[in-house]
């Protein structure tokens, strides 16, 4: 073989050379992905099918931040004695919040807190009844509020405690949910004007 066909011959086989390892980091033809490939891919999809409550908010159609409201009437107390608060929740029509206790563990319960304020200490909230309802992103019927409920909170103040008008200070934790999802808890805040006598 002569000197310029031996040359020819090696080109082209070193070029082959070259394009086969230059073509080794991409896909093939039928669409197979290489380790790297791979490893992303998995990535990707090992994030996908994550959904949080924070994404439900975000969506279009997530509920507004006032659909359930907390109200208290104004309530008389006499110094030494006992009383009863009513909080009222008003839940928008199509949206429920979990009742307390909730069906399940991770359920956020519907809570009310009240702190104690000049004399006056609140006792035990008293949850009203639950309704029983069965939604499409549970299998289980599910203990709920809807519509307007009322808390009762009992209050006692102390003998010394001073007379005249005073505000507690009361917050209503609340998880609401629609017939699909439940969206991430939110915290009401409200106000009791108590009178002692």
């Amino acid at each position: 073989m002569t000197r310029p066909r031996k040359l020819l011959l090696f080109s082209s086989a070193a070029l082959l050379v070259l394009a086969c390892a230059a073509c080794g980091g991409q896909p093939s033809a039928t669409g197979g992905n290489t380790d790297a490939d791979s490893k992303a891919a998995s990535a990707t999809t090992a994030v996908k099918p994550e959904t949080t409550a924070t994404t439900a908010t975000s969506a279009p159609g997530a509920p507004s931040a006032n659909i359930v409201r907390a109200s208290a009437e104004a309530l008389e107390i006499r110094a030494g004695g006992a009383a009863e608060a009513s909080v009222r929740l008003e839940i928008d029509e199509g949206y429920h919040v979990n009742a307390n206790p909730p069906t399940h563990s991770y359920l956020i319960p519907t809570e009310l807190s009240v702190a104690a304020e000049e004399g006056i200490s609140p006792g035990k909230p008293v949850y009203p009844p639950a309704l029983s309802k069965k939604f499409a992103f549970d299998p289980q019927m599910l203990a709920v509020y809807e519509g307007a409920v009322f808390i009762k909170l009992p209050l006692r103040a102390e003998a010394v405690a001073r007379k005249g008008s005073r505000t507690l200070s009361a917050k209503v934790r609340v998880q609401p949910c629609d017939d699909s999802a439940c969206y991430p808890p939110r915290t009401i805040e409200t106000s009791i004007p108590v009178n002692v006598k």
